[in-house]
């Protein structure tokens, strides 16, 4: 089970970086394509190993954004200059329209299919994309070439210089987890569960003076977070064909289309007024958004555009940090202010026409989810998203709106 994850993990590492490559254009980083050489065996070790190595170069003071390639190389520790199988590694990493200003720009690569040990690490700062090897530009005796080993700190905010020595390889499937410049593993899931924990809890509170039965809103509160949760990956993999559905990341489109619909659904077998539920899970479901946001900024999911502005927050995409637009932290700041605002209205009274605090929220948080996504390295293709969006979302107020008119809530 392990070789079979291993290699296919040295399928995606060379393409992937918590998304599709963005469109190439000023501004944005796409994913480049690692090539890794050395003995054709090297996948074919007994217990292949991966190796994540960070570096960091400046993206200079002035002139126009331009294609840079980190090129990486490596040899293990232990073999006397003799190159075997999985011994040795080359492989380039493609960042393009690295804009000056934005201050020093990481870069992490990780290599599959290595002979575990220790390993000897350089990388070589190349103006220019290696797309197509032999048109490549050289290096240029330029200031800005200089690249090194580059670790984080929290306390700081900031990238820090890493002593440079040999590098450990590590089990394949591990290798997503290593350390990188402001990522933190697995925190989107613990943030999300206790999003949603909380949303339940806020629901419960608002639904008890209201004098609707919390333990029955509970169960379709559960039934509808399963089914969103569902919704999400199932849209993500539709905008992410390429991607693996268990690694691949979640759309929330697909969880605010389907969740108020099943929702709607379940109260209505349970006979609960649909309008007022949906009204008092409004608040916790924007105050999950919010909390789920700060998830994806620490992860390194669902990143802005690099920027040169004072405005802009040093961040990963996963595989490539510099300073960047903070979608993440927007839309965050969207969520709770949606939050607070229909918290206010529903803590004021049950409003007399049940699901308008719901149906409102949502408008607003869809034109300004348009808006943010403008600003992320990863544009959606219109051909895709727009259409699947739109029908979705015609469907769902169709299918909520109905059976609220119906049961007379």
């Amino acid at each position: 089970m392990a070789r079979r994850a291993g290699a296919k993990a040295r399928r995606q590492g060379g393409r992937r970086s918590g998304g599709p490559a963005a469109a190439s254009r000023s501004g944005q980083i796409r994913a480049g394509d690692g090539r890794l050489s050395g003995s054709p065996n090297a996948s074919d070790a007994v217990e292949p190993e991966a190796l994540v190595a960070t570096y960091s170069f400046d993206s200079g003071t002035d002139g126009e954004p331009s294609d840079v390639t980190v090129r990486f190389t490596g040899r293990r520790v232990d073999t006397a200059g003799i190159s075997t199988a999985g011994n040795t590694f080359t492989k380039d990493e493609s960042i393009e329209g690295v804009i000056p200003g934005t201050g020093p720009v990481s870069i992490t690569t990780s290599v599959y299919g290595l002979q575990p040990g220790e390993w000897n690490v350089d990388a070589a700062l190349i103006r220019g994309s290696m797309r197509h090897p032999r048109a490549a530009s050289t290096v240029r005796a330029d200031p800005r070439d200089q690249i090194q080993p580059a670790s984080w700190s929290w306390r700081r905010w900031a990238l820090t210089e890493k002593e440079a020595g040999p590098v450990k390889t590590l089990w394949a499937l591990l290798a997503p987890l290593a350390r990188q410049p402001a990522v933190l593993p697995g925190i989107y899931t613990a943030l999300g569960i206790t999003g949603i924990v909380l949303a339940v809890a806020i629901q419960a509170a608002i639904l008890g003076p209201w004098g609707v039965p919390v333990g029955d809103a509970l169960i379709a509160s559960a039934a509808a977070i399963l089914s969103g949760l569902i919704g999400a990956k199932v849209l993500y993999a539709a905008l992410h064909p390429d991607e693996s559905i268990i690694r691949g990341g979640w759309a929330v489109d697909g969880f605010l289309l389907v969740f108020p619909v099943v929702g709607a659904m379940a109260m209505r077998l349970l006979d609960l007024p649909i309008g007022s539920v949906l009204d008092a899970s409004t608040p916790g479901v924007f105050l999950a958004v919010a909390i789920g946001r700060v998830g994806c900024f620490l992860t390194g999911c669902c990143a802005g555009r690099c920027t040169a502005s004072r405005w802009g927050i040093w961040s990963s995409d996963r595989r490539v940090g510099a300073r960047r637009v903070p979608t993440q932290l927007l839309e965050s700041a969207t969520g709770l202010a949606i939050a607070l605002v229909t918290g206010a209205i529903v803590l004021a009274g049950r409003p007399a026409l049940g699901g308008i605090v719901f149906v409102g929220a949502f408008a607003v948080y869809a034109v300004a989810r348009q808006v943010l996504l403008r600003l992320r390295v990863e544009q959606r293709a219109s051909s895709k998203s727009l259409p699947l969006t739109a029908v979705g979302a015609f469907l769902a107020v169709v299918i909520v709106t109905s059976l609220m008119l119906t049961q007379g809530s």
